[in-house]
């Protein structure tokens, strides 16, 4: 019998404070499923200890499943860090020129490319990379495309190899990806006709930069 009325007033303490916890949970983290795993998570470590040394349940849970929360975020924000850290740049656009994006989930570590790019080159110096590296443009047509001598693309190519080799001690995680870029990249890795969408976003990159300057 005290088993049975344990086990009720389990399942009641549950269907009593679920619906506050995952609200919480889903608010500090915005992703129903990882809102989800803490709730529960939170439950069975409230049903392991003993419940009769707490005074307030509602406020324990809710402790407890911010907390949970926080530490979530706090080792997401640590593994995305280190991840940065040691990113090695060249080796997804390796991939980009072997493999279809449709046929593969890079968008993971798209972003995080795209971070890096953003951190560590200029609009300019990332346009000039990114169509020669990915897509194999000459000089002479980045010349035509971004309305820049060959020599000057040249050593732009160069400086942005060189920037993307230096080791940084911090790529600082603040800095918003571009969607719009990210995706017409997508779009033409998978189809090359599309190519002319992605150079307008580049430039479009380079021309606010040069806006915010004057």
């Amino acid at each position: 019998m005290n088993i049975y009325l344990s086990n009720l007033n389990h399942t009641h303490t549950i269907a009593l404070y679920q619906p506050v916890l995952h609200s919480i949970a889903y608010n500090l983290l915005r992703c129903k499923a990882d809102a989800e795993d803490i709730v529960q998570d939170t439950f069975l470590k409230y049903l392991s200890i003993d419940q009769t040394k707490i005074q307030n349940t509602k406020a324990y849970l809710i402790t407890a499943v911010t907390n949970n929360c926080l530490n979530h975020l706090k080792s997401l924000r640590k593994k995305k860090e280190e991840y940065l850290d040691s990113f090695h740049l060249p080796e997804i656009f390796v991939r980009l020129k072997e493999f279809s994006v449709s046929h593969i989930d890079l968008d993971a570590e798209l972003s995080a490319a795209f971070h890096v790019l953003q951190s560590k080159l200029e609009p300019l110096e990332r346009a000039v990379y990114l169509l020669k590296e990915v897509f194999d443009l000459d000089y002479e047509a980045l010349q035509v495309i971004l309305d820049k001598k060959k020599d000057h693309c040249r050593q732009l190519f160069c400086r942005a190899k060189k920037k993307l080799s230096e080791e940084t001690d911090k790529i600082s995680i603040e800095i918003p990806t571009k969607a719009e870029l990210i995706n017409s990249f997508k779009k033409a890795c998978g189809d090359y006709s599309t190519v002319t969408e992605f150079v307008s976003e580049l430039r479009k990159d380079i021309s606010s930069v040069i806006e915010k300057k004057f």
